[in-house]
């Protein structure tokens, strides 16, 4: 099974940061993202998506001190379905985004750049002077694992590039 969720919006709330009792760092917030379409009618319509949105360890860390509440950014992860008990004894459920990796959209004082850390590896880039990289496309993204030429090739005829205007990103 394959479960794999990338939204792009904005936050809805502040970051709240809390710590385990292992000394794990866990903070929570939402999402807001919109989908604008016309209907069949011709009448321009749009769709919202909120989603509940948590990280854990060193980019929840990131996520407090970084992101606030209408900070733009992609976020990477799985949905998990939360289930519980209310106080007054009703189950109560819903779905959550569990981020991986995240990308802040936002950038210092103009469009340019952005930042983004990658748990994973607990590396965290800001780079504010230079245009965002496709991650996809980026040469030393593959570079860095090593291998021949012939499949850096098909490496790179398996994933497409996606050019994404800000005037497309639909908030």
């Amino acid at each position: 099974m394959y479960n794999k969720v990338i939204m792009v919006g904005n936050l809805t709330r502040d970051i709240e940061l809390r710590y385990l009792p292992s000394g794990t760092a866990v903070s929570k917030s939402a999402i807001a993202t919109s989908y604008k379409y016309k209907s069949q009618t011709g009448e321009q319509k749009e769709e919202v998506c909120f989603l509940d949105i948590n990280f854990f360890g060193r980019s929840a860390e990131i996520a407090n001190q970084y992101l606030k509440k209408g900070s733009k950014v992609l976020v990477e992860g799985r949905l998990v379905f939360e289930q519980w008990t209310a106080q007054d004894g009703t189950t109560r459920n819903r779905h959550s985004l569990r981020v991986d990796e995240m990308k802040m959209l936002d950038s210092k004082g103009s469009s340019e750049g952005g930042s983004n850390y990658n748990p994973n590896s607990g590396s965290y880039n800001q780079n504010y002077n230079q245009a965002p990289q496709n991650q996809y496309n980026n040469q030393n993204s593959y570079d860095n694992f090593g291998g021949t030429s012939s499949q850096k090739q098909k490496f790179e005829q398996k994933v497409p590039e996606i050019d994404i205007e800000d005037d497309e990103i639909p908030f």
